[in-house]
C-alpha cells in the first residue's frame, strides 16, 4: 500500500507540548488535502502518514505538502509488514528501472522492539538490491538512498524523498498583521513570520485613483502566492492618497516619506486590534532606503502601540531575492506598479528625521481624524491560497 510519509524536526524538541504542535500540523495538512483523496493524516511515532484512498491526486498533494511549513521533508512511500524479506522485496520494486552509479540502504527504528537492528537490516536489504541489480555501494556519496524506516506493527520503504518548509506549523505562534507592498521585501518577511508558525494577514496601502490600480493587483497577487503556506489570510486595502495631499500640503518635504510610514503604522495598529493581531510585521532592512536608518526605524516605530517585528532587517538585499525565487513570489514583484510610497517623494528626504521636529510637523495635521477615516475606508479582502499546483 501506498502512502506519503511525513517528518518534522524542530517540532520533535517540543517535549511534553510536541503533541499541541503535532496536531496542529496534521490539521493544517488534512485542510490543506482536502477533496483530494487523502483518507487519513495519522502521527506515527515521530513522523505522519497521510493514507491514499484509490485515484488520489498525488501529485497535487505532494504540491501542497511543499508548501506547509512545519514539513521537514517528505515522500511516497510503501507500507508493509514489518518483515525483512518483505521490506527487501518492496525495496527491489521500488528500484526497479534505476541506473545509480552507488547506492546505500539507510534504516530506522522507531519501533525498538523489532528484533533486528538497524545495520543489519541494512545489509541484508542491500545484499538483495546487489544481488538483483549489481550496484556499487557508497555509504558517504550515494546516487541513490533507499530508506528503511520501522515503527509498530509496520515498515516504510522509499526512495526519493523532497524536502519541505521546515519551521513550525501555522497557527501555534499567534497573529501578525504584514505591512505588504508592491516590492520583493514585505511578502519575504511574511513568509518568515508563517515559517515561524504565525498566521500572518495584511495590510496593502495604494493611491487609487492618483495612480493605477496596478498596485493593489499586485498585493493580491502576493498575498495569494505567500497565502499557500498558510491556508487562508485577510488582506486589507487602505486608500491612502488623502493621507499623503495631506502631508504634503502641511509639512517640511524632508519629513514627507517618514510622516508616511508614521500614518501607515498607526492605520495598521488599528487594523491589526480588529484582526487579533498581536504584532505587525515590515519588510524593512537596515539602511536599504532613506527611511530605514535606526533613527527613521526608531521614530515610525513610535507611532505603533503593538511591537513591530522586522524579520529581513540584518539581510542583504541579494539574500533576500534568492529567498523571494524560492517561495515563487519574486516574478510577482517586479512586475512594474506605481507604489503609493514613491508618490509625492521629495528628492531629498531626511535619513535621521528627529523626534522634536516630528511632532512638530504632526502638529499640524489632524492625525487622529485622518487615521480614523482611512480605517473605515479601508476594504477588507478573503485570500484564496495560490498553490501552484501542477496541471
Amino acid at each position: 500500500m501506498m502512502s506519503i510519509l511525513v517528518h518534522y524536526q524542530e517540532l520533535a524538541l517540543k517535549g511534553r507540548n510536541r503533541p499541541w504542535f503535532v496536531d496542529r500540523l496534521v490539521r493544517n495538512i488534512r485542510e490543506a488535502t482536502t477533496g483530494l483523496g487523502v483518507a487519513e493524516v495519522r502521527p506515527l511515532m515521530g513522523r505522519l502518514e497521510i493514507v491514499l484512498r484509490p485515484g488520489a491526486r498525488r501529485d497535487v498533494i505532494l504540491a501542497r505538502l511543499a508548501h506547509q511549513c512545519g514539513v521537514a521533508n517528505y515522500a511516497v512511500a510503501a507500507r508493509v509488514d514489518a518483515d525483512l524479506d518483505v521490506i527487501a522485496d518492496t525495496a527491489i520494486q521500488l528500484t526497479e528501472g534505476r541506473t545509480p552509479a552507488s547506492f546505500r540502504v539507510a534504516a530506522t527504528r522507531a519501533d525498538k522492539q523489532f528484533p533486528v537492528s538497524s545495520p543489519d537490516i541494512e545489509r541484508h536489504v542491500g545484499r538483495r538490491l546487489i544481488e538483483r541489480h549489481g550496484w556499487k555501494v557508497s555509504l558517504k556519496h550515494p546516487d541513490l538512498v533507499v530508506r528503511v524506516e520501522i515503527v509498530p506493527g509496520m515498515a516504510f520503504c522509499f526512495v526519493d524523498r523532497e524536502p519541505g518548509v521546515g519551521g513550525l506549523p501555522t497557527g501555534v505562534s499567534g497573529r501578525a498583521l504584514a505591512l505588504l507592498s508592491g516590492g520583493i521585501d514585505s511578502p519575504v518577511a511574511a513568509w518568515r513570520m508563517m515559517k515561524r508558525g504565525c498566521r500572518v494577514h495584511f495590510v496593502h496601502f495604494h493611491s487609487y485613483p492618483v495612480t493605477s490600480t496596478a498596485s493593489i493587483e499586485k498585493a493580491r497577487a502576493l498575498a495569494s502566492r505567500v497565502s499557500a503556506y498558510q491556508l487562508r489570510s485577510r488582506l486589507w486595502m487602505v486608500p491612502f492618497a488623502t493621507v499623503q495631499r495631506t502631508i504634503v500640503a502641511h509639512t517640511p518635504a524632508a519629513l514627507r516619506v517618514v510622516l508616511y510610514r508614521r500614518f501607515m503604522m498607526r492605520i495598521a495598529d488599528r487594523l491589526a486590534w480588529r484582526t487579533g493581531a498581536q504584532v505587525l510585521v515590515t519588510g524593512e532592512v537596515l539602511g536599504q532606503v532613506a527611511s530605514q536608518t535606526i533613527e527613521n526605524l526608531s521614530i515610525v516605530q513610535s507611532a505603533a502601540s503593538l511591537p513591530v517585528l522586522r524579520p529581513l532587517v540584518a539581510m542583504d538585499k541579494e539574500e533576500i531575492t534568492t529567498e523571494a525565487k524560492r517561495i515563487g513570489t519574486y516574478d510577482i514583484s517586479i512586475r512594474p506598479d506605481e507604489d503609493c510610497c514613491q508618490v509625492f517623494t521629495p528628492r531629498h528626504p531626511a535619513t535621521r528625521a528627529g523626534r522634536d521636529e516630528i511632532e512638530s510637523a504632526e502638529a499640524a495635521l489632524d492625525v487622529q481624524a485622518l487615521v480614523k477615516a482611512a480605517v473605515l475606508e479601508a476594504e477588507r479582502e478573503d485570500v484564496v491560497p495560490d498553490w501552484a499546483d501542477p496541471s
